[in-house]
């Protein structure tokens, strides 16, 4: 199974990937994430720490520099640019490079094409993919098994996820899920609703404990697994339990 997080950049994509991303793995299930962001923060969120996500990024760089040895298969790849996350998860920062050499899948492969051709075996594959739809617009039809759109309550942010929404319609998706984010109250729910007025919508309050854990460089559910906004995404890695299974 495959899952993608798109969203405006500072919408909360990256903290709704990583705590989708470890429940999943608390739930049994073999989970490799997938940072294909150009500003790669996944690690931190996932709880590896800041020096160890730096150290992945570092790797990237090197690698597009040519201070670093290439990896000829795409486990490999996710073998060598990768780091063991909580909960099983295992990440990897595969964001595109500048000097890419297509006949090499640790530079040559973007994002989207690793979604669409790399065999995983049996894991749950969650890409939190680059802010905006970009890669979105570039993923083939029946890459992606669901897609969480997330969106705060304002005109720009929803205007990222409404495109976004409209492409995935079009393709082979089997779950789509807008994730409401920062809703502080029901005018903030109202304003997505009607944006989304068929979608799947999961309302994730505004919450400081967000905030604390961000600054703080911890994962919002290592440092307040109790806290609303974390419940309410545990809740949306719950809803795609049974698609998982």
């Amino acid at each position: 199974m495959r899952i993608a997080v798109v969203g405006k950049g500072g919408s909360g994509k990256t903290t709704t990937s990583a705590v989708v991303a470890r429940v999943l793995g608390r739930r049994g299930l073999s989970v490799v994430a997938l940072d294909c962001d150009s500003n790669p923060n996944l690690g931190i969120s996932l709880g590896v720490g800041d020096q160890e996500t730096e150290r992945l990024v570092a790797m990237r760089q090197a690698l597009d520099e040519g201070d670093e040895e290439h990896a000829p298969e795409w486990d490999e790849l996710i073998d060598r640019f990768g780091s063991d996350a909580p909960d099983g998860v295992r990440l990897a920062v595969v964001s595109r490079i500048e000097n890419p050499d297509p006949g090499c899948p640790c530079c040559g492969l973007s994002p989207e094409q690793l979604l669409s051709s790399a065999d995983f075996g049996d894991a749950i594959v969650l890409a939190d993919l680059e802010a905006g739809i970009g890669t979105l617009t570039r993923l083939q039809d029946a890459t992606i098994d669901a897609v969480l759109i997330v969106v705060e309550p304002t005109p720009k942010s929803i205007e990222v996820g409404s495109r976004a929404y409209g492409l995935v319609r079009d393709k082979a998706v089997g779950r789509v899920v807008v994730v409401a984010n920062r809703i502080r109250n029901d005018e903030d729910l109202d304003r997505v609703r009607q944006a989304f007025p068929d979608a799947e919508i999961v309302a994730v309050p505004d919450d400081p404990a967000i905030v604390a854990a961000d600054r703080s460089g911890v994962a919002a559910l290592d440092r307040t697994a109790d806290a609303p906004a974390v419940l309410a995404l545990i809740g949306v890695a719950e809803r795609l339990l049974p698609v998982a299974s």
